[in-house]
């Protein structure tokens, strides 16, 4: 009986020794992505949504992509699908920007992008409530309105894109400087010529709206946005896209 003991702690105590840590679900690799490891079980899984490997979707992946094109590492299509060719892009650029070249897009590489504020948005870096990073919590509120007027039916990433063009309008001379002064700026959105900027917005673009003021934009720097299959102004079609998320297309 005591030996079968002792057999048992030490195929135990051998198994300690050689775990691997592991983040969702994938061995972690000595990479920038060991940097979850140390954090609690809960901040895990928020940090490790912020990294971006072969096989993700979505607006994200489509500005890293568009970004790698611009700088001529991808050649591929800005479709949000991060396959081969995006990881060979990133691979490309990390190399030529002194990181671990692993095809990972984690928060150095986030960095090095000019992404950082995405990475600390998606990593769950905002406040859950009240007012947020200088804006008072009548200030979300009205922009959690506007997101959700303007786009209740767009995935979660084009509602945090809406928020993104307000305040993208806060920071440009060419707009008011308040959220409120974007919002009610006259013929600026549909929802408060029709009335829904008066809806009650769900928990969803509550968070869209402090995800956008936090500092993610989706949009790469868009002050337009618009439906192309219900826009009827001809000046819109006119303005220089930027990207394409859900329904709508995204310029400047």
């Amino acid at each position: 009986m005591k030996k079968s003991i002792k057999k048992g702690l030490l195929i135990a105590a051998l198994a300690g020794a050689f775990t691997v840590p592991v983040v969702c679900g994938v061995a972690a690799a000595r990479s920038e992505t060991t940097e979850t490891i140390a954090l609690s079980e809960g901040e895990i899984a928020t940090t490790s949504a912020a990294i971006l490997r072969q096989g993700a979707k979505g607006g994200e992946v489509k500005e890293v992509q568009r970004r790698l094109k611009l700088w001529g590492y991808y050649k591929g299509s800005v479709d949000g699908v991060f396959g081969a060719a995006t990881r060979s892009a990133v691979i490309a650029f990390q190399r030529k920007n002194g990181l671990t070249a692993d095809g990972i897009v984690g928060k150095a590489t986030y960095k090095a992008l000019g992404m950082t504020a995405s990475y600390n948005a998606l990593a769950g870096q905002t406040q859950s409530s009240g007012g947020v990073n200088g804006f008072s919590s009548s200030d979300v509120y009205l922009l959690a309105r506007t997101i959700y007027a303007e786009g209740r039916g767009e995935p979660y990433v084009g509602q945090v894109a809406i928020g993104a063009v307000v305040m993208n309008r806060i920071r440009s001379s060419s707009f008011p400087n308040t959220i409120s002064g974007v919002v009610y700026q006259k013929h600026a959105f549909t929802a408060v010529s029709d009335g829904q900027i008066n809806l009650t917005p769900n928990d969803t673009a509550m968070k869209a709206a402090r995800d956008a003021i936090n500092g993610w934009d989706p949009t790469g720097g868009a002050l337009y946005y618009y439906n192309p299959a219900v826009a009827t102004s001809a000046w819109i079609f006119e303005r220089q896209t930027i990207t394409t998320i859900g329904k709508h297309v995204f310029a400047i």
